[in-house]
């Protein structure tokens, strides 16, 4: 064990891991609503950083080269934040030396894995516009994503178990197996020229991911040190998938400016800054949790990225909490639940885990309890945001006790302003349920290729409209109590009811579906489906499960589906789906 290891371990049974940051309850104090209302503005004690994610890599190789930035057990790799610059920069010469240039939209379409880690700094690096995609979606909505934003170029892996990534790229663009490396032309995907593969395995029409590393010259390594000097922070650096109002996903756009100062201070209110993490990210990279609130976090605070497996896996991450002696877990309510129902768990040396960091979907404070109680794990904190907001815009301090750190969103994140109105906009009195609305350098860029979506989320004096139903207590601590969107969130996924609606009409025996969440102790909520059959048409619940899975993520299939005749409506004729839960 290194000596660096060895002090981690010694603190952890030391408890010394999660300690109050300077002048957090002072801070907070400053900020208590002495008008009455639910408002509350956080000034931050330290100035926004006028940097790129780029930047952010060389000065981390400056400020910690030596120390190891990701560990990768199932691949068995082992990087230095020296080496994650070095191999950056050449992945992002290499990028370029291929034909990209500045402001093209790069995407990354797989599991969690080292590659996709690099690949998110090189694409920063290179002046690209880095596009994360679900690795599960279909052929389907692959097709809409890289035609939405314009794809330039796609990285994928061959496979992973059921997923042929490859496969399904072949489907969306039938055209890559006849096309040199470089130069494909789809009439289905008319923007997208280059396909970058992740291994060793060489496919018909692509490129693999170390050989467009290994092809960047010292010289194509010098014009990116150029490059890096004319990046402005403010422009578009991320592009991530979230569900709307239309049930297609939109194009969330941030900036660099949003990712880096919103990583930065997520970091430093729970003491990132102040000790060495080990961090087992059990998160998926392609959310916002993973690749801002985890790699760029860490990026700039210096602790260490650790993966178990490309896929959420309890067994192997038990494993490895173990054998890396991790001091901090990212995870989804439903992964801190499948952890502590181990059945070896007693039999399991956890004794250095110090924090979980839980997002996605609210965790009952009695169950965090448990969980707690059951892993060992000393304290655990939950974050609350959206991705149009970078994400985190609410977190609790290491001081709040567990009532507050779980059962609350928290405290505005610094450089934030918060407020709680009514349906006519006017701010509420403390207390008061009411939407919840966020103003500052988090507020996203805009959607994609939608400015009329992207007027719709903002108010005329840029206040963000987060479809989310709160409360602020007199310290400025929010409470969230509902969704004015009618999101799922199924164990940490967003999911738009319309859209599997829309799915399921296209089943010839469906005359009209409807789709909510009902509650599951394990994923926090699944989907329902009501289905009215047409007219001498048959079809059971396998029938359209089948339908489902065909055409979208196993996630976004219903669990439990309900067969009527008719359906509570309004005078209009509209149908009350807020009254279809009395029938599940």
């Amino acid at each position: 064990m290194s000596s660096m290891l060895r002090q981690v371990v010694s603190r952890a049974k030391s408890g010394t891991l999660l300690r109050a940051g300077e002048g957090t309850l002072a801070h907070r104090i400053r900020n208590r609503l002495a008008s009455g209302w639910s408002y509350v503005s956080c000034p931050g004690n330290e100035p926004l950083r006028d940097l790129t994610v780029g930047d952010t890599v060389d000065r981390a190789a400056e400020g910690f080269g030596h120390r190891e930035a990701l560990v990768s057990c199932f691949e068995g790799i082992r990087k230095t934040y020296g080496e994650v610059k070095e191999e950056a920069d050449r992945l992002a010469a290499g990028l370029l030396r291929l034909g990209l240039q500045r402001g093209d939209r790069l995407a990354m379409w797989g599991p969690n894995c080292y590659h996709w880690y690099l690949t998110q700094f090189a694409a920063a690096k290179a002046g690209l516009v880095f596009v994360t995609i679900n690795p599960v979606f279909r052929p389907e909505e692959l097709e809409y994503c890289l035609n939405k934003v314009g794809v330039r170029a796609l990285v994928c892996p061959p496979a992973l178990r059921t997923q042929e990534y490859y496969k399904f790229v072949c489907e969306v663009a039938p055209e890559l197996p006849n096309s040199p490396p470089g130069s494909l032309q789809s009439t289905t995907a008319p923007d997208l020229r280059h396909v970058i593969t992740l291994g060793d395995q060489q496919l018909p029409g692509t490129v693999r991911l170390t050989d467009v590393l290994d092809s960047a010259t010292s010289t194509d390594v010098a014009a990116v040190h150029d490059l890096a000097k004319r990046i402005q922070f403010d422009e578009p650096c991320n592009i991530q998938f979230t569900s709307g109002t239309t049930g297609r996903a939109k194009a969330a756009t941030l900036s660099h400016h949003n990712i880096v100062n919103n990583s930065y201070f997520v970091g430093k209110r729970f003491c990132a800054d102040q000790t060495w993490h080990r961090a087992l990210l059990s998160v998926p990279m392609f959310h916002c949790f993973g690749c801002v609130a985890a790699n760029q976090l860490f990026m700039q605070h210096g602790g260490t990225i650790v993966l178990a497996a490309p896929v959420w896996d309890k067994t192997l991450t038990l494993d490895t909490i173990e054998s890396e002696h991790a001091t901090l877990i990212y995870g989804t309510p439903t992964m801190f639940i499948d952890l502590s129902s181990c059945p070896d768990l007693a039999q399991r040396d956890l004794h250095t885990l110090e924090l979980g960091v839980s997002g996605g979907a609210p965790l009952p404070v009695k169950v965090m309890q448990e969980v707690m109680q059951r892993i060992g794990m000393k304290n655990a904190l939950m974050m609350y945001g959206m991705t149009e907001t970078s994400p985190n815009t609410f977190q609790s301090f290491p001081e709040d006790d567990l009532e507050t750190r779980v059962g609350s969103i928290g405290f505005p994140q610094d450089h934030l302003e918060a407020k709680v109105v009514d349906t006519a906009g006017t701010v509420v009195p403390r207390g008061t349920p009411g939407e919840l609305m966020l103003r500052g350098y988090a507020n996203f860029l805009g959607y994609w290729g939608d400015e009329e979506a992207t007027r719709q989320i903002f108010t005329a004096d840029r206040w963000l409209k987060t479809g989310d139903l709160a409360t602020m207590d007199e310290r400025g601590y929010g409470r969230i109590i509902g969704r004015k969107k009618d999101m799922v969130i199924r164990g940490g996924e967003n999911i738009f009811p319309k859209e599997v609606e829309d799915l399921l009409t296209t089943h010839p025996a469906v005359l009209e579906a409807y789709v909510i969440g009902v509650p599951d102790e394990r994923l926090g909520e699944e989907l329902c489906a009501f289905i009215r059959l047409k007219p001498g048409q048959i079809a059971d619940a396998e029938d359209l499960r089948a339908h489902c899975q065909q055409h979208v993520a196993a996630f976004k299939t219903p669990r439990y589906w309900r067969f009527r005749d008719d359906f509570p409506r309004t005078t209009t004729g509209k149908v009350q789906k807020f009254k279809l839960s009395e029938f599940v």
